[in-house]
C-alpha cells in the first residue's frame, strides 16, 4: 500500500481511537490506563504525519531506499508503540510494555534514515 494512503488512514483511525478514548473509554480506564491510551494516539497520529512526509518526500525526488525503510520502520512502529499502549491500557497485561520499546526504536530509526536521506539530497530539497 503506499505510505501515503497508509498515513491518511492511520492518521485517521489515530483520531477515531483518540476520540473514543476520551468519550467512551474515560468511564471505564483509570486515569492511569486512560494516559497510557491517549500517548499511543499522540504517537500514532504524529507518525501518521511522519508517513505522510515521507510520501511527500518520495513523490518528489528519485526512489530511495533509505525513505522506504524509514516508511516500513516508521509504519512498524505504530504497531509496536501505538498497539501495545492501546493493549496494555485496555487489557492491563503489563507485559505488553516489553513492545513498546521496539515500538520506539523503529520510530527513531525511521527519523535517522530521513535525516541522512536530508543530508544526501540537501542540494534537491
Amino acid at each position: 500500500m503506499p505510505l501515503l494512503l497508509l498515513g491518511a488512514l492511520s492518521a485517521m483511525t489515530g483520531i477515531g481511537l483518540g476520540a473514543f478514548g476520551a468519550h467512551g473509554l474515560k468511564a471505564v480506564l483509570s486515569p492511569e490506563a486512560l494516559a497510557i491510551y491517549q500517548t499511543g494516539v499522540t504517537y500514532q497520529v504524529w507518525h501518521a504525519l511522519g508517513l505522510i512526509l515521507i510520501a511527500l518526500l518520495q513523490s518528489h525526488t528519485h526512489s530511495s531506499h533509505l525513505l522506504i525503510w524509514a516508511g516500513r520502520l516508521m509504519l512498524g512502529g505504530i504497531v509496536l508503540f501505538s498497539g501495545s499502549l492501546y493493549l496494555l491500557a485496555l487489557l492491563n497485561q503489563k507485559w505488553l510494555g516489553m513492545i513498546t520499546p521496539l515500538g520506539g526504536l523503529s520510530f527513531l530509526a525511521a527519523w535517522l534514515l530521513i535525516a541522512i536521506f536530508a543530508v544526501k539530497h540537501r542540494a534537491t530539497l
